[in-house]
């Protein structure tokens, strides 16, 4: 006699193929095809926080695994980002800003080989009266 759970390990409800929840194992079914099972290794490296911001993820979620690498699915590779800093290296065209982490800077080179950034420009070598306007009188 086999004894099945009534909830997922996640506390959801229902469980719909092998003790797992939809939710659960659809991850665990991707983690398999894209991930090559190292997904949850690679999380557990990385203290369940994004490796950029710190953001901490729930059990796992809201966090993704970025491939650095696209293809490859080798722990050095991999690397865990929050949704917000994967989004950014991913959809940003053009990185402006001086606050921008220098790993994201590092993922968003590698993902946009030859795209464009834009530093500000730094003032101090001329002096205080050019920053305080004084050359523009």
């Amino acid at each position: 006699m086999v004894q099945s759970s009534l909830s997922c390990a996640c506390g959801r409800t229902p469980v719909v193929a092998k003790g797992r929840c939809a939710s659960c194992y659809t991850m665990k079914w991707q983690d398999e095809e894209y991930f090559g099972g190292l997904r949850e290794k690679v999380l557990e490296r990385d203290g369940y926080k994004c490796r950029v911001c710190g953001k901490p993820g729930v059990y796992g979620k809201k966090l993704t695994v970025h491939h650095r690498k696209p293809g490859e699915s080798v722990m050095r590779w991999l690397i865990t980002l929050c949704r917000g800093c994967h989004s950014k290296v991913h959809k940003r065209i053009l990185m402006i800003g001086v606050d921008i982490p220098e790993l994201l800077r590092v993922l968003w080179r590698e993902f946009h080989p030859g795209g464009s950034e834009q530093f500000p420009m730094d003032f101090s070598s001329l002096g205080a009266e050019a920053v305080n306007g004084s050359l523009f009188e």
